[in-house]
């Protein structure tokens, strides 16, 4: 068999602020493999079909001599997130040709060797009625973060109030939909009429576009909060724990506000004491940590919630091809996707 492209997209340099497409990233099409005859050394070949383009990716874009949860980037070498392949040969006896595969560990490279599944990395059995993309969002990290997290931390009570900044996200979006299930009181904001019109839909209470309306003010008239599922952090945070009830329970998924500052990364609490006066409890979501406890659950309800529309999936940014990698991060980091983040590759 002839070789066929291999195109890939590697980390070129490390960006002072939001990642620029060409200088943060570069798209290689240089390469090129023998599907048929490229060594596999006992492990197997991959074809990626979807890839994740996640919030966090940017937090990987640093020094490598710059510890942290999540390994650097290596500069000149393909990016790796999150995604979704299918095993064209393998060698290794664990994992047929033919299954797909999901989860962490995917280049951003058509096609690619593991000798092994590394962590994180899970065999997918996919629902026929459910589109592949479905399984890096609601079906994905985003989803399963959601359920682990507000299982976990959330000890939700009906009557009470959360509050979901970023609520049309994939993450948003399960989380709005159990607190409804919960029924919460829901406060939700997103960055667009488009979007906030979505979350009116999944049945929030109070909606709102946090560009043209201040976030602020919303909290203090709908307020108090028990719940806050934190994703932006800065302001928002501040906002938030200012109009915290008694015994609040904060939810720290993220910090998209801080991700691309220039300088110093800490966030400043304007009001630290109201955390111990309102005796407010701040939980650090880890996916890795607490998702596997709820796994089995998940795995069991979720699929068929969405087949059946008792669950709802998020609006999705789906575009083609590896080239579109470097803009779609850049269009994430900026906030200007309309729904979760994805790049298709092809099909199986």
């Amino acid at each position: 068999m002839s070789p066929v492209p291999n195109a890939r997209v590697l980390f070129n340099a490390i960006p002072q602020g939001v990642p620029t497409p060409g200088q943060t990233t570069v798209y290689d099409s240089s390469q090129s493999i023998d599907l048929e005859s490229h060594p596999l050394n006992g492990g197997f070949l991959i074809k990626t079909l979807v890839l994740s383009i996640d919030p966090g990716m940017r937090t990987r874009m640093r020094s490598t001599e710059e510890k942290s949860y999540a390994t650097a980037f290596e500069i000149g070498q393909p990016l790796e997130g999150f995604g979704i392949g299918v095993v064209l040969r393998s060698e290794n006896p664990d994992v047929a040709v033919g299954k797909y595969l999901q989860g962490r560990g995917f280049l951003h490279q058509q096609y690619f060797v593991l000798p092994s599944l590394p962590f994180g990395m899970f065999f997918l059995d996919r629902h026929p009625a459910l589109p592949l993309t479905t399984y890096v969002g609601a079906l994905g990290l985003p989803g399963k973060t959601a359920w682990a997290g507000w299982k976990d931390y959330s000890r939700a009570k009906k009557g009470e109030t959360v509050f979901v900044p970023s609520g049309a996200s994939a993450v948003g979006t399960m989380v709005i939909q159990l607190a409804k299930l919960d029924g919460l009181k829901i406060i939700a904001s997103a960055g667009s009429e488009e979007k906030v019109e979505f979350l009116r839909k999944l049945g929030v209470d109070v909606a709102f576009n946090y560009k043209t309306v201040d976030t602020r003010g919303v909290l203090e008239r709908e307020g108090p909060i028990h719940i806050y599922w934190d994703s932006v952090g800065g302001e928002t945070f501040n906002a938030a724990l200012d109009n915290a009830a008694v015994g609040a329970r904060f939810m720290e998924c993220g910090q998209m506000t801080t991700l691309n500052s220039v300088g110093s990364h800490a966030i400043t609490i304007e009001n630290p004491m109201a955390i111990f006066g309102k005796s407010v409890s701040i939980h650090f979501i880890t996916s890795f940590l607490i998702i596997p406890k709820h796994l089995e659950e998940f795995n069991r309800v979720v699929p068929a919630a969405l087949v059946a529309g008792t669950l709802l999936r998020s609006p999705e940014d789906v575009r083609h091809g590896l080239e579109c990698v470097g803009e779609m991060i850049r269009a994430v980091q900026s906030g200007e996707t309309r729904g979760k983040a994805v790049v298709v590759l092809g099909e199986a």
